[in-house]
């Protein structure tokens, strides 16, 4: 045995060697693929600390959207990599063009800084792990053939190669343990790797290795799962020594409300651009269209504070506060929200308006007070903050009504949209199970249907739904491609009559 290991141990210096050679000593960051066991070293400014977190969990909250859609691992590979492109982009060592460092550098930090955030309880640790593991599969699958052979030369995984001579000792219990068929089996030729069986389990339960004398003999194309298995029992430890060490950032008022504001990210998804969208950044509407896009393109917020509006003729603040940065946002100028607000609020006085509620709504453009220009709320900003008590309208009617209700409710908003009694036991189970931003995705797919959006494609791209903006901004545009499509048809069809 002690043989065995100094020869693992050589062999592993060996590789390092040849890593070295490759060109990647020297540099702080040599590979795409990380396991993060050093934390980042140097300053950090507070705004590259939640930037890099932030654009991480924008693609770890898609990834944990896709698991509770059930997407094939196909699927979510491609969603991530999309994500990862849009966010987290990491260039192999051929590219010349771009700075790999800083791109490695980013995803390096915003790794340790979702550490912190998401360390403070197993339930938390779990779905941060399952994600994380999901990310480094789908670089690892993609990532260069020589680069993913230097990354693994740069470690000590704690394989040992079988010999030849091992392999024909053992050839028939290998091939009755291989995945494929007995014809495509030539152990002689194939690689093996030793490792102790604990290593392996998902291995072990699929009956994919030769067990012996405690080691699993692993085939060469079931590598990865050696390499996984590691990744994911070190994250796990890492995550549990990190939890030890937080109580002494208690007294950080900087970082808490960042890692709070971060650890509510699967529950809401990340905000995407919209966050910091502001009035104008969509086409420019009036009060006589509001009615109308509301049963076209609103998500389930803001009909319901419409319909709200519409049977009251009054909202309460967080419910005016809600809507009407929806609306700003939506494209709604200030002479138009006036407008809008001063006929929906109809049983009201001029000078009670004028008093009460004109000064609010020039506020929330920024035309009043510090004038500052708010952006509308996101889904997690809804679902997270100022929870409504009895007699309000806002909040999110995925987690904020009773089932009942929202069944009830969206059998009322949608079914001349095309969802239907048999659509709400999916998306009941969706919002049992605390993913509601995946829920109100899945409504979308279902009332833009007849649009040609399919089932997973969510706003596109497979991309979930996180902010409200985003949802209306998706259906108005999915409408005008529908309405571009039909008017082409029709010119095509013309005849000129000479």
């Amino acid at each position: 045995m002690q043989g065995g290991e100094d020869r693992r141990k050589a062999q592993a210096q060996k590789n390092i060697v040849e890593v070295e050679y490759h060109g990647t000593k020297g540099l702080r960051y040599p590979h795409r693929l990380n396991f993060y066991d050093k934390p980042p070293s140097g300053d950090i400014t507070i705004e590259e600390f939640e930037t890099c977190a932030l654009d991480r969990l924008r693609i770890l909250a898609e990834i944990e959207s896709s698991f509770v859609r059930n997407r094939p691992w196909e699927e979510l590979s491609k969603i991530t990599l999309a994500q990862c492109e849009k966010y987290l982009q990491l260039n192999s060592n051929s590219a010349k063009t771009v700075d790999k460092e800083a791109q490695r550098k980013k995803d390096h930090v915003g790794h340790f800084v979702l550490r912190l955030a998401f360390c403070r309880s197993e339930e938390l640790r779990r779905r941060f792990v399952k994600a994380e593991m999901a990310l480094f599969r789908v670089r690892y699958e993609k990532d260069d053939a020589q680069e993913l052979k230097d990354f693994q030369n740069s470690r000590d995984f704690g394989w040992e190669e079988v010999s030849a001579k091992e392999k024909a000792d053992h050839e028939e219990h290998l091939k009755a343990a291989s995945a494929w068929s007995n014809r495509d089996v030539n152990v002689l030729t194939d690689g093996y790797y030793k490792v102790k069986w604990t290593r392996v389990p998902d291995l072990v339960e699929k009956r994919r290795v030769f067990l012996k004398a405690g080691m699993a003999w692993v085939p060469s194309r079931e590598q990865s799962s050696i390499v996984f298995q590691e990744f994911q029992a070190n994250l796990m430890k890492a995550l549990e020594m990190t939890a030890k060490a937080l109580p002494f950032l208690d007294e950080d008022t900087r970082i808490v409300p960042i890692l709070n504001n971060l650890s509510q990210g699967f529950l809401a998804g990340v905000s995407s651009e919209w966050s910091t969208a502001t009035a104008g950044s969509g086409n420019e509407i009036t009060a006589d269209m509001i009615d109308d896009m509301a049963r076209k393109h609103f998500p389930a917020c803001m009909r319901n504070l419409h319909e709200c509006l519409r049977r009251d003729k009054h909202l309460k603040h967080f419910g005016r506060l809600q809507y009407g940065l929806f609306l700003k946002v939506l494209g709604l100028s200030i002479d138009e929200a006036i407008t809008f607000w001063r006929r929906s609020f109809s049983n009201i006085q001029d000078d009670k308006f004028n008093k009460e509620y004109r000064y609010n709504i020039r506020h929330s453009y920024g035309l009043e007070g510090k004038r500052a220009n708010y952006p509308a709320k996101s889904c997690q900003q809804i679902l997270m903050s100022d929870q409504p008590g009895t007699g309000d309208s806002h909040g999110c009617p995925y987690r904020h009504f009773s089932p009942d209700n929202l069944q009830t409710a969206l059998l009322s908003m949608y079914s001349s949209q095309g969802l239907t009694a048999a659509d709400l036991p999916e998306i009941m189970n969706t919002v049992k199970a605390g993913h509601y931003h995946v829920a109100c995705t899945r409504v979308f797919e279902i009332t833009h249907a007849r649009q040609g959006v399919a089932k997973g494609e969510g706003i596109g791209g497979g991309e979930s739904v996180t902010h409200p903006n985003q949802y209306a901004a998706r259906s108005r545009e999915l409408e005008r491609e529908r309405e571009g499509a039909s008017g082409k048809k029709e010119d095509d069809g013309d005849v000129v009559m000479g």
